[in-house]
């Protein structure tokens, strides 16, 4: 492996190895690296023991070598305690972070990013509005991770789960993502758990099945949005390549090979994809597989790439939804919205800073 100095990464995007290496170049013991990157992902072990604690000289070196992988630019807390993080990169571009906070009052979950952007094109979405710029690399996306654990401690809560549900589409950079779950969850590093972990995608068939032979034992989370091809694919462009059938079944090969229930998200849309036969039709989609609905309510985000302007469906017609899914058998629950007040929506923030530069500029 080649020296790594002078460092050209930020330290969360480096492996033990990698650091080890690095360390053993510069003079240090190698074997401080596993203790460093602990310390760096929020572990708090015993070290102000007596011959525990990092040489000086080398936090310091640390310091100097490698560059933050994230700045803090923008901070908002929702009335609910959501707290949203626009995170910028060293190149300047921005992704946004989400802590929400629990119904137990000690615990948190977060919401990660793993792209700049978002390729997608689903219509409905912020995201999708400031088009693709590029993938994030894992340390940026471990350090979104360790932003948000930081956060969950000021506020005196733990973070006890996250979700790659933020910007970007996880399968399209799983490599990164991947990296980054193993730093995260490793018991030696961020000691965080692979089940408190769940990713999300609109339906990438090879992802999905590159997930599965991974095997991490991570919880998988599928956007589905509509239950028939033809309202998916208009809300999401991906659904013309991958139709819902050819989805589920990598879903079913990736639950049986993980044994873990995959959650289906649906956001309710005002006359689009909320009436009682479209939620019949999800309970036949769903019927004979361990599979619970997540249903979202959505944060409106304006005119849409097409033109369009989406509502959230009512609260009588959410209800009604969520009882005929029922009534047929399907687990289904009701997530309620979270900081509408503080642009929420995935994406909202970004775009709102963009503009304002633009405006400013």
């Amino acid at each position: 492996m080649p020296p790594l100095s002078p460092a050209p990464r930020s330290l969360p995007d480096l492996s033990v190895e990698e650091l080890a290496t690095w360390m053993e170049v510069e003079g240090f013991k190698g074997a401080h690296a596993p203790r460093v990157l602990r310390n760096l992902l929020g572990v708090h072990e015993r070290e102000s023991r007596p011959g525990m604690l990092l040489p000086a000289e080398l936090t310091e070196r640390l310091q100097h070598e490698f560059p933050s992988a994230a700045s803090l630019a923008m901070r908002q807390v929702s009335e609910d305690g959501t707290t949203k993080l626009l995170l910028r990169m060293q190149d300047g571009r921005t992704v946004e972070s989400v802590l929400m906070p629990d119904y137990h009052a000690e615990r948190a979950a977060g919401c990660i990013s793993s792209q700049v952007g978002c390729a997608m094109g689903c219509d409905f979405c912020a995201t999708t509005q400031t088009g693709f710029e590029r993938n994030l690399t894992s340390g940026e996306i471990v350090e979104q991770f360790i932003q948000l654990r930081r956060e969950a401690r000021d506020a005196g809560r733990t973070l006890r789960t996250i979700v790659f549900m933020g910007m970007g589409e996880p399968m399209l950079n799983l490599k990164n993502v991947l990296a980054a779950v193993r730093r995260i969850a490793d018991p030696k590093l961020g000691a965080f758990g692979w089940r408190q972990i769940t990713i999300s995608t609109v339906g990438i068939v090879p992802g999905i099945d590159e997930l599965r032979e991974a095997n991490l034992g991570v919880h998988l989370a599928l956007s589905l949005h509509a239950p028939d091809d033809a309202t998916r694919a208009d809300l999401l462009p991906m659904g013309k390549r991958f139709d819902v059938e050819d989805v589920l079944a990598a879903v079913d090969r990736y639950q049986a090979s993980s044994g873990r229930i995959t959650t289906i998200q649906y956001c309710l849309l005002e006359g689009v994809n909320d009436s009682l036969a479209q939620a019949r039709d999800l309970s036949r989609l769903l019927e004979g597989r361990r599979m619970h609905v997540n249903l979202l309510r959505y944060n409106a985000t304006g005119l849409s790439l097409r033109g369009r302007t989406y509502a959230p469906s009512s609260l009588e017609k959410t209800e009604a939804f969520l009882m005929e899914l029922r009534a047929h058998g399907t687990v289904a629950h009701l997530r309620r919205a979270r900081g509408p007040d503080i642009d929420a929506a995935c994406g909202q923030l970004r775009k709102r800073e963009a503009a304002h530069l633009k405006e400013h500029s």
